[in-house]
């Protein structure tokens, strides 16, 4: 009788060696799934995880300062490798654990995949409660991990060795799945992570996760073709789903060939050349009016990888045809039936090439055409005017984007997540290749940008990344500046000081609340002052330059354009 051979490891050795045999293949090309496991080590995963990255250097590890900020390290990692590689990020339990959950939420929004192993409370009980637990009066079986369960695509928790025969290949079907990835979370109690099993050899074997390029039913295909060749004004809608498909290069030839113009969203943008004459740029409350004005009178709206934000459709009040139709291009059928559209469930590179097919023959009318690229040119030199405003004694934000995205190499990453800067950049960024633009915009999450950026370098170390952060993202998260030199990785950090949260001061102001809790000053008459208190009011002495240089950081204070 021949038995089954075993190895006999720590449940915790079992994760690491299982994770460092996964691979991921598409168009023939192999890689490694996982580039490593960014962690911060306490009573919850020392003696596990901890361990068994020791004792597997091959299984990069690498450490992190703050928890939230290492997931976004490895969202922003997977957004530039197409959601083909990523890291796991190891925490302890309690606040660790926690930390993370913000970096779930991100991820999941936005469809990246990350892999989170946060410490949990000990699963034989008898030495509760432990450090850090969470006790609840009604039952035993839940932890601080249980609050990871709405923001993951999949989630457990492992209370003994041999469910990670079932766990870990459930998981890696999550994480390469374009439809269904997001963050991924095992919650692996201290007590079991320590705990020997024998597990099959065969476990461990090398493994390669086809991702596959679906193709949507011929029959639905047909009928987006007859809605094209029958549109007057038809309009694409380029999301993040073009650029993750590598499907670029289809989408331009689609382009070229019927006359279509394009609008793109804030995960989109990059999807055609910022010149290309039927790129009528950012759509939607952030967008251009080049293509906000062909959105309006559209009859046919094609979106392409886009999940359709409120910020696309202006609160769905961007298409006001009200002939409108839509045709939706989506690996994930969730989205692909949004705006009761014609759904063709699919990977964006395969569909734009059987459809090209389809519609071969058929062009927009020329009028039309032209049309979109008046617009086209009518936007470039808006852009222009603002690149070249020169404000003094300050210059504007448009003038620092220009600036960066003049100086920058062509083949440069520009990183940003939130504050006014998105809406600016969305508008006047000249994306020159489809990773030139790398927003965060999904969670808009404040503090992604630099450890964003490190991610970003992480995944492309041969470019240039900018980082475009405010003062309000910088005060939030900079610790990953220590981390990108540890690791010598170099991030160029274009901080903005705005002496507080100037976006949703705008918005205040709109709204009448004259500013209230927007500023960085000292309480007035025993309150923080509105903008009725003038001049009569104190600036906090925050010193961005030297909390930078504290850190490590080369820094390079300027005051006007000209200093930049």
């Amino acid at each position: 009788m021949n038995e089954q051979a075993t190895k006999r490891v720590t449940m915790a050795q079992a994760v690491i060696a299982f994770l460092n045999n996964q691979y991921v293949e598409r168009d023939g090309r192999e890689q490694p799934f996982f580039a490593g496991c960014f962690g911060i080590f306490g009573h919850g995963n020392i003696a596990g995880i901890g361990q068994a990255l020791q004792q597997m250097p091959e299984f990069r590890y690498y450490q992190a300062r703050n928890e939230q900020a290492m997931v976004h390290i490895a969202a922003a990692y997977a957004k530039t490798k197409n959601r083909l590689q990523t890291f796991a990020c190891t925490s302890s339990i309690g606040p660790g654990a926690t930390n993370m959950v913000t970096g779930a939420a991100l991820a999941t929004i936005n469809r990246l995949p990350v892999l989170l192993l946060p410490g949990d409370i000990f699963a034989r009980r008898n030495v509760a409660p432990v450090l850090q637990q969470l006790e609840f009066e009604h039952t035993q079986d839940i932890s601080v991990n249980d609050c990871f369960k709405p923001v993951s695509r999949y989630w457990d928790r492992i209370s003994r060795p041999e469910q990670l025969l079932t766990a870990l290949p459930e998981a890696m079907s999550v994480l390469t799945s374009p439809a269904e990835t997001g963050a991924v979370t095992l919650a692996l109690p201290q007590d079991v992570q320590t705990e020997a099993y024998a597990y099959p050899e065969a476990f461990f074997r090398k493994r390669v996760w086809h991702v596959p390029r679906n193709r949507p039913d011929r029959r639905a295909l047909e009928q987006a073709a007859a809605l094209i060749r029958a549109s007057k004004q038809p309009l694409i809608v380029a999301g993040g789903g073009v650029i993750y498909a590598e499907a670029t290069d289809a989408l331009k030839r689609f382009v070229e060939q019927t006359g279509i113009p394009v609008g793109e969203t804030m995960a989109g943008k990059g999807s055609l050349r910022f010149d290309h004459p039927l790129n009528l740029g950012a759509i939607g409350a952030t967008g251009t009016f080049a293509a906000n004005r062909v959105a309006r009178d559209a009859d046919l709206v094609i979106g392409i990888g886009t999940r359709y934000s409120d910020f696309t459709t202006s609160s769905k009040t961007a298409f006001q045809n009200p002939e409108v139709r839509f045709i939706n291009i989506n690996v994930a059928a969730f989205d692909a039936f949004k705006h009761l559209a014609l759904p063709l469930v699919g990977d964006a590179l395969v569909t734009l090439e059987e459809l090209l097919d389809l519609v071969d023959g058929y062009s927009v009318e020329a009028s039309y055409r032209a049309q979109a690229e008046r617009l086209h040119g009518e936007w470039d030199a808006e852009v222009e005017r603002i690149y070249t405003i020169r404000n003094t004694p300050l210059p504007s934000q448009g003038e620092l984007i220009g600036a960066v995205n003049e100086l920058s190499a062509p083949e440069a990453i520009m990183v940003c997540a939130a504050g006014s800067l998105p809406g600016d950049l969305h508008k006047l960024w000249r994306a020159r290749h489809p990773k030139n633009y790398h927003m965060e915009y999904g969670y808009s999450c404040m503090g992604y940008e630099i450890a964003g950026g490190l991610g970003i370098k992480m995944a492309a170390p041969e470019r240039d990344v900018y980082v475009m952060v405010g003062d309000g993202s910088y005060l939030m998260m900079n610790s990953e500046i220590v981390t990108s030199i540890q690791e010598n990785y170099k991030l160029i950090i274009v901080l903005l000081d705005n002496s507080g949260f100037k976006s949703i001061g705008a918005l205040s102001r709109s709204l009448g609340q004259e500013g209230f809790g927007t500023r960085y000053v000292y309480p007035h008459n025993g309150q923080l002052p509105t903008d009725a208190a003038g001049a009569d009011v104190q600036t906090l002495p925050v010193d961005l330059a030297a909390n930078a240089r504290s850190l490590g950081a080369h820094v390079i204070e300027c005051k006007t354009y000209g200093d930049f």
